[in-house]
């Protein structure tokens, strides 16, 4: 099956607004699990969650941490301007390392009122610190189609603009929950083990999972991994084509260990759990980085990532093993302990997963390349999933309920 030939109407559901978790529950790991395995649905909760998977299995989550990526500037005129940042500029290699920029730098963002800034003008916000005044300036570099060029500049400079966003920006919860970020969105909205700055959005599926959980894990003798997708904010946007071939996938940073690679590889004769499609998306575009390395073992860092339609018009002729191998040998020979690259990777109905066996995540929007994600893994039988889901009051999208889908046999 080519995907670029399926169309997005096949892939849609009635959800209705109510059904749309607008705030998490009290606990986190109370939220409703349902487990497809087999053809076979089930119902239970995170908390047990343990009980459902092979006492071998290795799990990957994303330690992304979501950033307070929404600026609000208040005109002179008394009106708001918000500036939404998604992503570095062009001239950093990574997020960490524009993160890091100190006194100023250049970012991606959508902006909010952007008719009423007028060109040249420059918008000011004072910040009251414990350590004094900041103050923060913003002004348009570049006016592109889909997004601006914000120049982003403060005094003092010797703070980086991590420390920046932490003190002046708001959570960036996604627009379908239709509310403002609220003091409890801080922490909720973030899981527990996350770690390197840069999402504008959560890793979703991780945010279920509680110390208790982890206990349940290791007493069972399950081990984890993590990897990092700093998610972008094209995980909001639709799907607008009738055609998947005329939707542009957008391009997120991945960032994985070598260490994490060779556990992978460990563990591919035995189940490894993606938790969450941003994990997914991570270790299946590893497999895509070995084969290249395998057809050009002298590939540049700079000639390193994946397309989106790379799966689908590439020859996948080796094992996920030798894959993850010549990755690793790649990495070695150019002294690399962590790999950093982008990835676009587009997977829908027609992919064969490569390393994952299985997969934990929430229940995501009709027409969205997620929802086309998981019809790649569980087929037409995702319908059935939705279906039960929505007839057994399962709260759906960011702070709603999840699933556990195996990979149909």
């Amino acid at each position: 099956m080519d995907p670029q030939l399926l169309q997005i109407k096949d892939f849609t559901y009635e959800l209705p607004p109510e059904r749309i978790a607008k705030y998490p529950l009290p606990e986190r790991d109370l939220s409703k699990l349902l487990v497809y395995k087999n053809g076979a649905i089930s119902q239970s909760v995170y908390r047990e969650v343990a009980d459902f998977l092979p006492s071998d299995a290795l799990l990957i989550f994303n330690n992304t941490k979501v950033v307070e990526a929404r600026l609000l500037f208040k005109k002179a005129s008394g009106g708001m301007i918000e500036i939404f940042c998604f992503e570095p500029g062009d001239e950093y290699a990574n997020i960490t390392s524009a993160m890091l920029q100190q006194g100023k730098v250049f970012w991606k963002c959508l902006v909010g009122g952007a008719s009423k800034w007028k060109r040249g003008a420059i918008l000011e916000k004072k910040l009251a610190t414990p350590q004094g005044e900041i103050l923060l300036q913003a002004e348009i570099i570049k006016r592109l189609q889909d997004y601006f060029v914000i120049g982003l500049s403060w005094m003092p400079i010797h703070i980086s603009f991590a420390e920046i966003l932490h003190l002046a920006g708001q959570v960036p919860l996604p627009p379908y929950l239709q509310r403002q970020a609220e003091d409890d969105d801080k922490e909720r909205y973030q899981t527990i083990y996350a770690r390197y700055d840069g999402s504008v959005a959560a890793p979703t599926a991780g945010l279920h999972f509680t110390d208790h959980i982890f206990e349940q894990l290791k007493g069972k003798g399950i081990h984890w991994d993590f990897v990092t997708l700093h998610v972008g904010a094209g995980t909001f946007k639709p799907v607008k084509s009738d055609l998947i071939a005329e939707h542009e996938m957008h391009s997120e940073f991945i960032d994985v260990t070598k260490n994490s690679i060779e556990n992978i590889k460990k563990n591919l004769q035995k189940a490894v759990i993606a938790v969450g499609t941003t994990s997914l998306r991570t270790i299946e575009s590893l497999y895509w980085l070995g084969l290249k390395v395998s057809n050009n073992p002298a590939i540049t860092a700079e000639e390193f990532d994946v397309h989106q339609w790379e799966p689908y018009q590439t020859n996948a002729d080796i094992s996920a093993e030798k894959a993850l191998d010549h990755l690793i040998n790649w990495m070695e020979k150019n002294g690399k302990e962590r790999l950093i690259t982008k990835t676009r990777i587009m997977i829908a109905p027609g992919y064969n997963l490569k390393i994952a066996t299985a997969l934990i995540t929430n229940f995501h929007q009709p027409q969205s390349t997620l929802l086309l994600l998981i019809a790649a893994i569980a087929g037409e039988q995702w319908k059935e999933m939705y279906a039960y889901a929505l007839k057994n009051d399962f709260r759906f999208l960011s702070y709603g309920d999840g699933c556990l889908i195996f990979k149909q046999r």
